[in-house]
């Protein structure tokens, strides 16, 4: 089930900002997100309820993937595997063991504050 934050539009039964995406699965919780390379820090922001990774490491050898790994097990303190977008800005990632909401909290209050 995929949880979507965000101002629902009446009239189109739509959402108007893009949604943070996070699905439940019974191996933990999988999040959507879209990385930035090439910043001067790492940081996670959620801006509309889109996760931004801002990664200090350039897209090459697959650095910005084994700094988004590291820095993912250092927030939610579990494994963190790729479910797909290796080699795509937008990813989806696996937190083994997680509850959804669980995994919301943690990001919000990981968050860079601007």
């Amino acid at each position: 089930e995929k949880v979507q934050l965000g101002i629902a539009d009446a009239k189109s039964g739509t959402r108007v900002h893009p949604c943070m995406k996070l699905t439940e699965t019974k191996e933990g919780t999988i999040i959507e997100v879209f990385v930035k390379p090439n910043q001067p820090k790492f940081k996670v922001a959620i801006s509309d309820n889109e996760i931004f990774v801002f990664s200090s490491e350039q897209p090459v050898k697959d650095r910005v993937n084994k700094e988004i790994i590291k820095e993912f097990s250092k927030i939610f303190h579990s494994k963190i595997e790729f479910v797909s977008g290796l080699k795509s800005r937008r990813k989806q990632l696996l937190i083994k063991n997680m509850e959804k909401c669980e995994a919301e909290l943690t990001l919000k209050n990981s968050q860079s504050k601007p």
